[in-house]
């Protein structure tokens, strides 16, 4: 039987291309994301069984419902990639709008929880019990670029959520561990072709790398027994101005 894993923000970008390279593994991939037609499409280029279910991870009822889904068809869950993530365009830290900053809370702080909690709740009365779940942390979780302090904030909570659900998942076999990335050549990196603002404030073209990458590293994550995790990998572009930026 296959391992079924679930993949938000599967629609395009890092998503996409972690939900093929699973399936193409042998998991069966729940690609979940807000565009109907983008998740089925990436579900059929997965084939294996894989499916699309529209859910808005900023939406704690869609959420349920995504959940929901799974347990009906499937009956379990064994590997959820808190992918999905949202930015806003970097402005002075007093500029940025209220609701600029709650979008990025809804989605990338509240959304990983609402999954997290929906994961954690089937990992433990299924059987067998556990399952692992990784997400999605970016660098801007370790050092922050000028002008992004929404984005830095939420992605320093994940790194702080990952570490607690790892620790609480521990008693249930629920590994968890978290992927950094720097400068994945999706469309979220168009800053970085164009030329991103660095800390002294000038401006660079930074160097990418290919999704496929990242997409290969979460594999790795996915493919260890729950007895073994990776608490946290960075994956970046190794000439980009992050190790010593500013």
């Amino acid at each position: 039987m296959k391992q079924i894993a679930v993949v938000t923000g599967a629609g395009r970008g890092v998503g996409r291309i972690t939900a093929i390279t699973l399936a193409q593994k042998g998991w069966l991939v729940v690609a979940a994301g807000r565009d109907k037609v983008a998740i089925d499409a990436v579900a059929k280029e997965a084939g294996g069984g894989s499916v699309g279910i529209v859910c808005d991870v900023s939406d704690p009822e869609s959420v349920k419902s995504l959940f929901a889904q799974i347990k009906s068809s499937f009956g379990r869950i064994d590997l959820l990639f808190n992918n999905a993530g949202v930015v806003i365009p970097g402005v002075p830290l007093e500029d940025v709008k209220v609701e600029d900053w709650q979008k990025v809370v809804d989605v990338n702080i509240s959304g990983v929880f609402y999954c997290t909690q929906q994961a954690f709740a089937l990992m433990k009365t299924q059987s067998p019990m556990g399952g692992r779940i990784i997400n999605n942390g970016s660098i801007s979780a370790q050092i922050p670029r000028p002008n992004s302090s929404a984005y830095t904030a939420s992605k320093h909570a994940v790194t702080g959520l990952t570490k607690t659900a790892s620790l609480d998942g521990r008693a249930f076999d629920i590994a968890v561990g978290q992927i950094d990335i720097g400068n994945a050549n999706t469309d979220m990196a168009e800053v970085m072709r164009v030329g991103a603002t660095q800390a002294d404030g000038s401006t660079k073209i930074e160097p990418t790398i290919d999704p496929q990458n990242v997409a290969d590293a979460v594999a790795f994550m996915a493919s260890l027994p729950l007895t073994s995790n990776v608490p946290f990998i960075t994956v970046m572009a190794t000439k980009m101005p992050f190790s010593g930026r500013g």
